[in-house]
């Protein structure tokens, strides 16, 4: 009987182990989503609604920047709504929003009109989230044939285009035609876009090196627990004989 009960204990030990791991190890839970007034491709002046779910403990959002799919130029967006002293700002290969942070653990909600979506099954939008504390998220993962990715581009599935529905004859401007003009109205339009870059990269490797850090000790934990629990039924084994 006590072989078993010591066993049973060993198990226990081993699982919460394991789960102390994971939760070092896990992705993080909130997420970027988008959804559409009419999620069709060929579909015209459509409304994308981008949320962004907080999950910063101590800031709260400062900026979201959206990299546009192939299809939709940043011509063809315009804003429809966005938290109030927020401004909208074209970028190369799509838009940014910024302006007063909001309060720690509110989500940053905005929408933009597109001209017309693509003739496509499947669009992904690139977002990265930015926090007065400093912290940046980076929902830019594509699905693929590999695991579920931990920081997934918030992605908008397309039903057929109508019958009859064609792309519009007169295109909105190229991305550059559109980065040009942006950049003559502000004057340092270009300049800020890559300051923003910087950072964002630095933010990024930081981050990763801290989930590595995270992740390299929640491992060695839940090894030490269990080569700890192993040692305990040896010595009690030991003790009994």
């Amino acid at each position: 009987m006590s072989t078993v009960r010591t066993m049973r204990r060993l198990g226990a030990v081993s699982a919460a182990a394991i789960a102390a791991t994971i939760a070092f190890a896990g992705p993080a839970s909130a997420h970027a989503e988008v959804t559409a007034s009419n999620a069709q491709a060929l579909a015209k002046d459509v409304v994308l609604t981008f949320t962004g779910e907080a999950e910063s403990e101590s800031g709260g959002f400062t900026e979201v920047r959206v990299v546009l799919p192939e299809g939709i130029a940043p011509g063809d967006v315009t804003l429809d709504e966005a938290p109030e002293g927020w401004k909208m700002k074209s970028t190369k290969d799509g838009y940014t929003l910024s302006g007063p942070k909001l309060a720690v653990g509110t989500n940053a909600v905005h929408k933009v009109k597109v001209r017309q979506l693509p003739d496509a099954k499947s669009l992904a939008f690139k977002t990265i989230e930015t926090y007065s504390d400093g912290k940046v998220s980076r929902w830019i993962e594509l699905p693929g044939d590999g695991p579920e990715p931990e920081e997934p581009a918030p992605v908008l599935e397309l039903k057929a285009a109508a019958a009859g529905a064609k792309p519009a004859k007169s295109p909105s401007p190229s991305r550059d035609a559109a980065d040009k003009t942006s950049g003559k109205a502000s004057g340092t339009s270009d300049k800020a876009s890559g300051d923003s870059g910087t950072t964002e990269k630095k933010a990024d490797e930081e981050e990763s090196s801290n989930a590595g850090a995270a992740t390299a000790i929640g491992i060695s934990i839940g090894v030490l627990i269990v080569a700890g629990a192993g040692l305990w039924v040896f010595k009690q084994r030991r003790s009994a004989e």
